[in-house]
C-alpha cells in the first residue's frame, strides 16, 4: 500500500472509531493509596499497602473497540493463550521497547489508524519515559493498555524466588511512577518461559494472568519487512494474539500492509481489558 494512500485510510480510520465507538467502557486504573508516591506495593495475599499521600491517575471510561457489540467475559484461569469466542477479535500485543523510535512509531501509528494495542514494556528502557508524554493519552483513553514484561526482561524460570518478585514489583512501579496505571493482574513472562512456581511468585503480588501469545510475527530479532508481512498474512486472524517487539525498525516500515491485513479482513483489534472482565 502506498504511504499516502496509507494516511488517508488511517485518518479515515480514526475518524471512525471516534464516532461508532459504542457500548464497551474500559474502567479507570485503581486509585489505592501509593507509598511515597509509587504504586502500591502488592502484599502476599495481593492487596496493597496504604499511605494516604498519593493515588494512582483516574482515567476516563472510554468506548470500546469501533462498532462493538463485545461483551467482556471472565478470564479463564492459567495462562491466556487465545482470545475467547470465535468472532473477529485480535490482539495485538508487542513486547520490550529496546528502541526509543520504535516505540514512537508504534505510538504514532495507533494514533493515525485508532488500533488498540497491548503493549509489554521492560522499565529497564528509557524510550518508554522518553515517549510518556505521547503514549500517556493513548494509556488513559484505553487504546494502549500496557502490561508488566519483568523490568530487564530476566528469564523467570532461572531466577530466585526473591527475583522474580523483585523484577515484577520494580517494573510495577515504574508503570505506575510513569504512566500511572497498575498493570495487574497481567503480564508477560520473558520469552514465555514460566513454571508453577513462577506463577505463584507472580500470583502472590497480584499478578494473576500470563499472557501468552497464539502467534507470533518473529521480530525480536531484525527481520526483512517482506517477512513479517508474510508472516502477518498468515496469523493475524480470528481471535489470536499476536505478539511482536518494539526493537527494530523493520516493522514500522510496513504498518500500512498491516492494517491493511486488519481491515481486508474485517478484524477488530482490542487490548485484554477490552475482552475479559476485571478481577
Amino acid at each position: 500500500m502506498q504511504r499516502r494512500h496509507f494516511l488517508a485510510v488511517a485518518a479515515a480510520g480514526a475518524a471512525a472509531t471516534l464516532t461508532a465507538c459504542a457500548g464497551l467502557s474500559t474502567p479507570p486504573p485503581p486509585t489505592s493509596p501509593a507509598t511515597n508516591g509509587s504504586a502500591p506495593v502488592p502484599t502476599a495475599s495481593g492487596s496493597a499497602s496504604a499511605s494516604p499521600t498519593a493515588t494512582a491517575r483516574s482515567a476516563p471510561s472510554t468506548p470500546g473497540p469501533s462498532g462493538s457489540s463485545l461483551v467482556k467475559v471472565v478470564r479463564p484461569p492459567g495462562p491466556i493463550t487465545e482470545l475467547p469466542g470465535t468472532g473477529d477479535l485480535l490482539a495485538w500485543t508487542a513486547d520490550d521497547g529496546a528502541d526509543s523510535d520504535v516505540i514512537g512509531k508504534y505510538v504514532g501509528f495507533a494514533v493515525a489508524s485508532g488500533v488498540r494495542l497491548t503493549l509489554f514494556a521492560n522499565g529497564r528502557f528509557g524510550g518508554w519515559a522518553a515517549n510518556a508524554p505521547a503514549l500517556q493519552p493513548l494509556v488513559d483513553s484505553g487504546q494502549i493498555q500496557l502490561g508488566n514484561h519483568t523490568f530487564d526482561h530476566v528469564d523467570l524460570t532461572k531466577a530466585s524466588d526473591d527475583e522474580v518478585i523483585q523484577q515484577l514489583q520494580k517494573n510495577h512501579d515504574f508503570l505506575f511512577d510513569t504512566f500511572g496505571v497498575d498493570s495487574r493482574p497481567y503480564y508477560r513472562p520473558p520469552y514465555g518461559h514460566r513454571d508453577e512456581r513462577t506463577d505463584g511468585l507472580a500470583a502472590s503480588i497480584g499478578y494473576t494472568a500470563p499472557v501468552l501469545w497464539t502467534n507470533s510475527i518473529y521480530d525480536s530479532k531484525l527481520l526483512d519487512p517482506a517477512k513479517i508481512v508474510a508472516l502477518a498474512r498468515k496469523c493475524f486472524l480470528p481471535g489470536q494474539i499476536i505478539i511482536g517487539h518494539l526493537n527494530h525498525d523493520p516493522v514500522t516500515e510496513v504498518f500500512p500492509d498491516l492494517l491493511e491485513i486488519i481491515r481486508s479482513r474485517a478484524l477488530q483489534t482490542v487490548t485484554l481489558d477490552d475482552v475479559f472482565l476485571a478481577s
